[in-house]
């Protein structure tokens, strides 16, 4: 586990708080994003949301926050008439204002006279080929027979490099759907000689396999070998499968576990709706995020459908009276 990482870890008591739902959040503070940007859009038309998101994150609690970027893509932005430098110029905009709302909020916590926060690291959201496609892909894994590991690195080059070089703690990988595109990545993480710390969360649909129908041992495999991906995890998942999975990858992996599944609730990605399921409460849900620190989670949170008030109920259980102490890494 990369140093800072470690660090944070250690500051919250052994398991670091991961923010919750960005585009949820948009949402409740008025959002539009009904968008093939999805949350990405906010970049363009409303960035003060963003970073008002990333404020509301913070003072629940979370000692990881999430970048904007998770749908931010050179093509997505350039297919809305951009030019290349716009575009790269978003994407950097993703980090600064995560930057700016980490700092700004450390900098209002120490001037309290009782601080009861942790300097929180900021990762840089990048989702999967599937999220850009915005086709529901990225919840099966199923690319077509002509995309190749490649094409996928290809795809995903630039962005990497603008997005490692704007900042960052960290790089989020996030819901991975098949062992192509992580491998892909790990092998673009070699080429370019990223230095950010990485980690990759993969999706899954069953609790036992990636979205794709893939193990995640198979993915595993090249993982542990890369000394360029420090956490391997699973988000926007069902949290019932969550303990499980982290214990399959325990018995698998000797890197942090970092777990931030969704409410409970079931995306359609070809309606673009959220179907009703299982969807668990705040209490809940915390409680099971008690069971994934106890299982072997060092980092914990929440993905779609999941608000500040679930990751406040999240730091508080999993912290408990050590949450709140002020401490810079």
């Amino acid at each position: 586990m990369a140093v800072a990482v470690e660090e944070i870890v250690r500051r919250a008591g052994g398991c670091a708080v991961i923010d919750g739902g960005f585009a949820t959040q948009l949402e409740a503070l008025g959002a539009d994003i009904n968008d093939p940007l999805w949350s990405a859009a906010c970049l363009i038309t409303k960035p003060h949301l963003i970073k008002e998101v990333h404020m509301q994150y913070l003072e629940a609690g979370a000692d990881v926050i999430i970048s904007s970027s998770y749908q931010a893509t050179i093509p997505g932005f350039l297919a809305r008439g951009m030019l290349l430098e716009e575009a790269e110029g978003l994407l950097r905009r993703s980090i600064e204002l995560a930057l700016e709302a980490r700092d700004e909020f450390w900098k209002s916590t120490l001037r309290k006279s009782k601080p009861v926060y942790n300097r929180a690291l900021v990762a840089a959201s990048i989702g999967s080929y599937g999220a850009y496609l915005a086709d529901g892909s990225e919840y099966s894994g199923s690319y077509g027979e002509d995309i190749t590991a490649e094409k996928l690195k290809d795809f995903h080059r630039r962005r990497l490099q603008v997005l490692a070089s704007a900042g960052p703690d960290l790089i989020a990988f996030e819901a991975i759907p098949n062992k192509m595109e992580a491998q892909a990545l790990v092998e673009l993480l070699e080429e370019e000689n990223i230095q950010v710390p990485s980690w990759i969360c993969f999706s899954s649909v069953d609790g036992k396999n990636l979205c794709s129908g893939e193990s995640f041992a198979e993915c595993l495999q090249f993982l542990n070998a890369s000394n360029k991906v420090t956490i391997v995890g699973v988000n926007c998942t069902p949290p019932q499968f969550i303990e499980g999975i982290i214990r399959e990858l325990k018995k698998q992996t000797k890197k942090a576990i970092a777990v931030y599944p969704n409410s409970g609730e079931i995306w359609d990605g070809r309606a673009k709706r959220w179907l009703p399921a299982q969807c668990f409460g705040h209490k809940s849900f915390d409680a099971l995020a008690k069971r994934w620190q106890e299982a072997g989670a060092s980092l914990v949170g929440g993905c779609c459908r999941t608000t500040p008030s679930t990751i406040r109920a999240v730091s508080k259980v999993l912290k408990g009276k050590t949450a709140y102490s002020a401490t810079q890494i």
